[in-house]
């Protein structure tokens, strides 16, 4: 049935459009199929509100959470570094009430109950951050030190732990690399008594000497494998005991036992083969059409964005595929398919496959792909899988969204396929570089069934698929907010690249239906849709 549902919305989505202001609806013209091929398909995304920061291109409206208590949204705004307090009691017209300033530039932001955690960087992105705790109306309570360029934080499901992931980047010269760790704070006496003996360090130096999995990337130039490995992002399980840690740039998850505040586990995530049927990808902007086809090329996951749900009694993983270059003055590992020296034995058509037309302008890494050792490539390597996946607890890939978003935004956009984030008439702009960029993806559970929403970073949009059976999941939905007919530096563009994404379920939502809020990072708003069966 999974193969039909695909093959009639496919067809289907050949026959929509643009729709009014040059918003995007995947709707359009799919409903029959999506009635016929799945009952599972049965909602859809409804934009109720906007929120303007006015700010074009300064990171002003990023990660968001949300407080039930108080009806508020709190939104990381890097361009002020501040987190700003969006009442959202009537999504249609939400206001800012407040801006919190947490005494250095923040990273990220989540609450739980009432208190709001952000995580600050040090005075330089390898010096030690901090966690900084406030009340939802913005008054400081707590603040305690932690690892090196925090990234993200997360409250487990039972408000007892406070998570961080601790990124641990290079000086931009590489001669100062601090070790990626995870810190969890212990939240059980109450955020007045958290001091820093409540922070405990998962650190990552039990994996110095480990074999790691052949697709592990470690290769920063003389990292250690704890100096090498970058958390990025965290999942809790709904137990409150098992933590997921995403390595993007290593192309990694890792595992968390959160009650020994150890990592027990790194796992690698393989690769994407893109010479597949279904794995297909457009690598050129230089071509000047809508390529989507196989090539010899292996994609690399590296997950941004992680989520986990529960669902027929097991716990899944899920990750948004974007891809990540590790690109400093001191080392930089990115380079184009046509300036690599190809295998004559592994690529005897190099000449060809080295055209801009084909995967010439493809960007790739020197780190990765000389499997013997003689210096030229042996296989080609992509950042990221233009999709995203669901993995079961021991990181083992049970779906794949394959080459679906490149498919349907070229079926529903094909004037903006592959545009950029920040400037329209861009046809095509981002084929050579990740795509659509799968950037940020949560899960929620909607009428007993559980739907993941997959935010696109460069064309816009969100991704809807229905995952309450892991290895037959559905697309559901698309809905891009993105006026292609405006200008964005004046603010008449809509909403551009979803940074950050909350589900909010129907029993915390003000409106008595699901919600999801999403941060426009380019753009600087922030939207409201409500979630409505169909």
């Amino acid at each position: 049935m999974e193969h039909i549902v695909k093959v009639l919305l496919i067809g289907a989505l050949m026959a929509a459009s643009i729709g009014h202001s040059g918003i995007v609806s995947a709707r359009q013209g799919i409903d029959e199929a999506l009635a016929a091929g799945s009952s599972a398909a049965g909602i859809e995304l409804t934009k109720l509100g906007t929120f303007e920061t006015g700010v074009f291109g300064g990171s002003a409206a990023e990660i968001l959470t949300f407080d039930a208590s108080t009806d508020r949204l709190f939104v990381q705004n890097a361009d002020a570094a501040t987190i700003d307090i969006i009442d959202i009691s009537e999504p249609d017209s939400p206001f800012l009430v407040n801006s919190i300033n947490p005494d250095g530039q923040p990273t990220n932001v989540d609450a739980y109950k009432g208190v709001v955690a952000v995580t600050v960087e040090g005075e330089t992105r390898q010096d030690p951050g901090a966690v900084v705790f406030f009340d939802s109306d913005g008054v400081l309570l707590n603040r305690v030190p932690i690892g090196s360029r925090p990234d993200m934080l997360v409250f487990s499901p039972n408000g007892n732990w406070l998570l961080t992931a601790n990124e641990g980047v290079p000086s931009d010269d590489y001669s100062v690399d601090p070790e990626g760790s995870i810190s969890i704070i212990d939240m059980r006496r109450g955020v007045e008594k958290v001091t820093a003996d409540s922070v405990r360090t998962a650190d990552l130096r039990a994996f110095n000497d480990a074999d790691l999995g052949p697709s592990v990337r470690i290769f920063g130039p003389g990292a250690t494998v704890a100096q090498d490995l970058e958390p990025e992002h965290i999942t809790v399980s709904h137990d409150s005991r098992t933590a997921w840690v995403s390595f993007q740039e290593n192309n990694a998850i890792g595992v968390i036992d959160v009650r020994r505040a150890q990592v027990t586990d790194v796992i690698g995530l393989g690769f994407k083969d893109h010479s597949q049927p279904g794995n297909g990808l457009d690598p050129s902007n230089r071509d000047d059409r809508i390529a989507i086809d196989n090539w010899p090329v292996l994609g690399m996951y590296q997950p941004d964005a992680i989520a986990s749900y529960r669902t027929g009694g097991k716990t899944y993983v899920v990750t948004a595929n974007e891809g990540d270059a590790r690109d400093y003055d001191g080392y930089s590992e990115e380079t184009r398919v046509e300036d690599l020296v190809l295998d004559p034995g592994a690529f005897p058509n190099a000449a060809e496959l080295q055209s801009r037309e084909n995967l010439g302008r493809l960007k790739t890494t020197t780190a990765t792909g000389d499997t013997d050792g003689d210096g030229d490539t042996d296989e080609i390597y992509a950042y990221g899988a233009r999709s995203f996946s669901i993995r079961d607890a021991d990181g083992r890939l049970v779906f794949d969204s394959g080459d679906d978003f490149e498919r349907i935004t070229a079926s529903l956009i094909p004037s903006d396929f592959n545009s950029n984030d920040d400037e329209n008439g861009s046809f095509d702009a981002r084929s050579d570089d990740k795509g659509p960029e799968p950037e940020y993806v949560v899960v929620g559970k909607i009428s007993g069934r559980s739907y993941a929403f997959v935010g696109l970073e460069r064309v816009g949009g969100i991704m809807v698929y229905d995952v309450t059976e892991p290895s037959e999941s559905v697309f559901v939905d698309y809905l891009n907010t993105r006026d292609f007919s405006g200008d964005p530096e004046l603010g008449t563009a809509g909403d551009l690249s979803p940074e950050g994404l909350k589900f909010i379920r129907a029993s915390d939502s003000p409106t008595g239906n699901p919600l999801l809020a999403v941060g426009f990072e380019v753009s600087g708003t922030v939207g409201v849709f409500e979630i409505a069966k169909r």
